[in-house]
């Protein structure tokens, strides 16, 4: 007996991703979990010999017929070679029977679904005249967070990056010409204290600025702490802050969390049904991202809905 087994590379992925998809997905993945109507199973994360860091989390969601994990790392010898340092793989199986239904390279939708849930946070929590942001990193998934911030916020007016090297990066720049005022500076507090929004995409060795320099009424995504051990965020600022998270067991083990294990936090899937999850205008509010599973699964659900609509990728068959 066989079936299908639909291969999918990364270009078609990218190809085949759609931003309100995307965040629509996104949306449902938060809710769903937030609601008790999905299973998230234990996350694995560990270091390699080689240096790298392979992790794997996966989940079911037994309403949308959805089961699977995704098989992701960071390989830092990877970019010797000139290939992204970042891999990962996701696989989509048949709850019913086992069967593998589709294998698909999972960086474009890690990076979708990941800027997609920083623009839900913003959504929700960002003030609604927000006009200026500050990003900590450039690289892909600040770029990400960046794009959907202007999305989901179009009063925004200036962009100030920061980068570990406190050199400017015209590309990054370039990205947003156009859309917003991009300007470089290398003094992270008074960054943070001009910025209605702040966002921290780095590889979370250590805080990035003083907590004190937040102030009233600020938004905060943080989206680098996703080990043991990793972390952006000054000591003091979540007891500042209103904290949301994607999945609160993961956040307290791998997040922001991992630093205050009592704070007081909310998982964001369920105040989606608010017009505004921001109780008054200076509020500071601070959304924890350390990614689940669940967002991997309904996106690259998606993508794979619309590669059968469109013919497109490889299909093998599959014996079982």
């Amino acid at each position: 007996m066989a079936g299908d087994l639909l291969l999918l590379d990364g270009e078609q992925v990218a190809a085949l991703l759609d931003p309100d998809d995307v965040f629509a997905a996104v949306r449902e993945a938060l809710a769903r979990h937030a609601s008790g109507t999905a299973t998230l199973f234990p996350v694995l994360r560990e270091g390699l010999h080689s240096g790298a860091v392979f992790g794997i989390k996966g989940g079911t969601i037994d309403a949308a017929g959805l089961l699977g994990f995704k098989a992701a790392g960071f390989w830092p010898g990877n970019a010797a070679t000139g290939h992204d340092r970042h891999q990962a793989t996701v696989v989509l199986m048949d709850p019913d029977t086992g069967r593998p239904l589709c294998i698909l390279d999972g960086n474009a939708i890690t990076t979708a679904r990941t800027g997609a849930a920083g623009g839900v946070g913003i959504a929700l929590l960002a003030r609604a005249d927000a006009e200026s942001a500050c990003v900590f990193g450039t690289g892909v998934q600040a770029v990400s967070q960046v794009d959907w911030a202007l999305r989901v916020r179009p009063s925004l007016r200036t962009v100030r990056y920061l980068t570990s090297d406190h050199r400017f990066r015209p590309g990054f720049e370039a990205r947003f010409a156009g859309r917003c005022r991009v300007v470089h500076t290398t003094d992270a507090n008074r960054a943070v204290a001009a910025a209605d929004l702040v966002i921290t995409a780095t590889r979370g060795a250590g805080p990035l600025f003083d907590a004190q320099a937040v102030r009233p009424g600020t938004h905060v995504n943080a989206v680098g702490a996703d080990t043991r051990g990793k972390r952006e965020l000054p000591s003091g600022l979540l007891a500042r802050a209103t904290v949301f998270v994607d999945d609160l067991a993961q956040s307290r083990a791998i997040g922001e969390l991992q630093w205050a294990p009592d704070q007081a936090a909310e998982m964001i899937g369920s105040a989606l049904d608010r017009a505004s999850a921001r109780r008054h205008i200076d509020e500071i509010t601070l959304f924890d991202m350390t990614g689940i599973a669940f967002q991997d699964l309904t996106v690259a659900s998606a993508v794979v809905a619309r590669a059968d609509r469109t013919g497109v990728g490889t299909r093998l068959r599959w014996p079982w």
